[in-house]
Order: C-alpha cells, then sequence, then structure tokens
C-alpha cells in the first residue's frame, strides 16, 4: 500500500473515533416528572426541583434529562401518565403534588424508584412501610400536612373568637380529605368551636362555595391543601376578599399573593428536598433504606394589608407570633 493511501485510511478512521466514541458513552439518566395538577400554576416548583437536583450534582440538559407529565387537576389521568412513564423506562419517577400522584406511580412499578413530595401520611396512605425505613421502591418528602389542620384552625380560632362557625374547604376526590377533616373535627371540639364542610371540584362549585357564606354565617375559612387549591389560589383570594372572610391557607405564597393568613411548612424547599433526594436515588442510594423526610421548621405569616381591606383586626399577641407580618 502506498504510503499517501495509508494516511488516507488512517486519516479517515481517526475522524470515525471520536464519532464512535460518543456512541458508546451511556445516554444521560432519564427522570419522570409527574404531577397532579398544571405546569401554568406550578413553575416555582420546578425550580426548587431543579435546584435541588442541582444541589446533588444534576443538571437538566448537561447530565441528566426530564420528562414532564401533567395531569391538570384530573386525577383519574395519573395511572396512564404513570404507566407511560413507566414505558420510557425512567431511572427515577418523581411523583409530586398530593398523594394520589404517588400512589398512580407505586400501582405501575415495583422496580423503578420513585420519590414523593406530598401532603398526608405515607404509611397511613400505603406508600410506605415506616418514615424511618420505608421499603420497597419509594421514598420521598411528605409534609403531613393533615397534622397541621388542628394548628391552622387554632390560629383561625384566636383570630375570631366566640362561637361563630368556621368552614372547612376540601376536595373531595383528595386522598387525605378524610383523616383531613376527622383530625379537623376533633380539634374543633376540643375548643368548643362547630365547623362546616365545604367541598368543591371546579372553578364553579369553588363559587358556589363561596356564594353560601353568608346565608350559612360562616365567620371564617381554612383552605384545605390540596393542588386544585393551588391551582386556583387567585380565584380563592378573590372571593375571600369579596366576601370579607378571614381565611388560613396552607403555604406562605398564599398570604404573599393576598390572602390572610397562613401556617405551615415551606412548600418549595419541600420540592427542593424532594430534588436532592432524586438525585441520591441517581447516585445509587436505596430508596428502601432512605427515610421519609418531614419538616422541621413552619411558618406562620399574616399579611396586614388583607386584614385591613376585609375590614379585620389582628389581636397583638397573633402578631407577636407570626414569623412575619407583612405590611
Amino acid at each position: 500500500m502506498r504510503r499517501r493511501e495509508f494516511i488516507t485510511l488512517l486519516g479517515g478512521a481517526a475522524a470515525s473515533w471520536p464519532i464512535a466514541a460518543r456512541a458508546q458513552q451511556p445516554a444521560m439518566p432519564l427522570i419522570g416528572f409527574l404531577h397532579s395538577a398544571s405546569p401554568e400554576t406550578r413553575r416555582d416548583q420546578v425550580v426548587a426541583f431543579r435546584q435541588g437536583l442541582k444541589d446533588a450534582g444534576f443538571v437538566e440538559g448537561e447530565n441528566v434529562a426530564i420528562e414532564y407529565r401533567w395531569a391538570g387537576d384530573q386525577y383519574d389521568r395519573l395511572p396512564e401518565l404513570a404507566a407511560d412513564l413507566v414505558r420510557r423506562r425512567v431511572a427515577v419517577i418523581a411523583a409530586t403534588g398530593n398523594i394520589a400522584t404517588a400512589l398512580a406511580a407505586k400501582a405501575r412499578t415495583t422496580t423503578i424508584p420513585i420519590v414523593f413530595m406530598n401532603s398526608g401520611d405515607p404509611v397511613q396512605a400505603g406508600l410506605v412501610a415506616s418514615l424511618n425505613r420505608p421499603g420497597g421502591n419509594i421514598t420521598g418528602v411528605s409534609n403531613m400536612a393533615v397534622e397541621l389542620g388542628a394548628k391552622q384552625l387554632g390560629l383561625l380560632h384566636e383570630l375570631v373568637p366566640g362561637d361563630a362557625l368556621i368552614a372547612v374547604l376540601v376536595n373531595p376526590n383528595s386522598p387525605i380529605t378524610e383523616s383531613f377533616i376527622a383530625d379537623l373535627r376533633l380539634a374543633a371540639s376540643a375548643i368548643g368551636r362547630q365547623i362546616e364542610i365545604l367541598t368543591a371540584t371546579t372553578n364553579r362549585e369553588i363559587d358556589a362555595a363561596f356564594a353560601g357564606l353568608t346565608q350559612k354565617q360562616i365567620r371564617a375559612l381554612v383552605v384545605g391543601l390540596d393542588t386544585l387549591f393551588l391551582s386556583r389560589r387567585v380565584q380563592l383570594i378573590t372571593l375571600t376578599t369579596r366576601h370579607a372572610v378571614p381565611t388560613m391557607h396552607p403555604f406562605r405564597e398564599d398570604v404573599e399573593a393576598g390572602g390572610l393568613m397562613s401556617y405551615g411548612p415551606s412548600n418549595l424547599d419541600q420540592y427542593r428536598h424532594a430534588g436532592v433526594y432524586t438525585g441520591r436515588i441517581l447516585k445509587g442510594e436505596k430508596p428502601a433504606e432512605t427515610p421519609v423526610q418531614r419538616p422541621t421548621k413552619f411558618e406562620f405569616v399574616i399579611n396586614l394589608q388583607t386584614a385591613k381591606v376585609i375590614g379585620i383586626e389582628v389581636p397583638p399577641t397573633l402578631l407577636a407570633r407570626a414569623d412575619e407580618v407583612i405590611e
């Protein structure tokens, strides 16, 4: 073989080496992000989740890819969306929004790791065997919001003393609603109060629930923790302001948007932790041995601007206990 021909042949082979090497490189891991709500109202949560992934060493588009699936508050869509992610052979499913999302994912796979971020008791819901040793293929972050209902009711009781009727707005389709109502009834009985249960699953039903507030002489309202109500935050705040109803919300973001009061953990911090957990699972940690994380900090936030608008005076004792007062 002539020298020039040999060099040409070698050059052609050498030029192909980088392509072959790239072809042999393993594809970046794929995360399935499953949420019960819609992306339009969850941008901050996605950003927080990505930040958690980054804290664990993963950046979307660089060394990890994410497939997003959104149920749009239609919980009956969750099983098929979860099945689709399983068919895609994702490395981890991040089941976020509420327990219905995690239950749908768990029903579709016993092998793909699942990291949940939701409210309620994951043991009672059958997601994990225990908080410290979840067992199986699932672990995650739970804000245990059902347990917060009694505390929220107590704070609202201090704001609206006496025997006035307090209502609780819940989504009857949520898996945690029954436990949430049961805990609130016990708490209400302990302080000698009555609670009225209002249910809603659509914008129209939310409007209808508020239309009956005056007729039922409801003096205050607790908004249940559900992705349905988080998606309709603006509608709820508009209605509570229009009807001048003192309201307790689950997250500080509600109060920053114009709600009166909130008590609970940081929602965005919980999503960041879910991202960290997902990254840890990608690195090889086993869900069965990774304890479920619970919040250690709870925030009590009051919006005095809203108090002035609805014509209610917040007692100094409540203001002194608030972690933040928006003036």
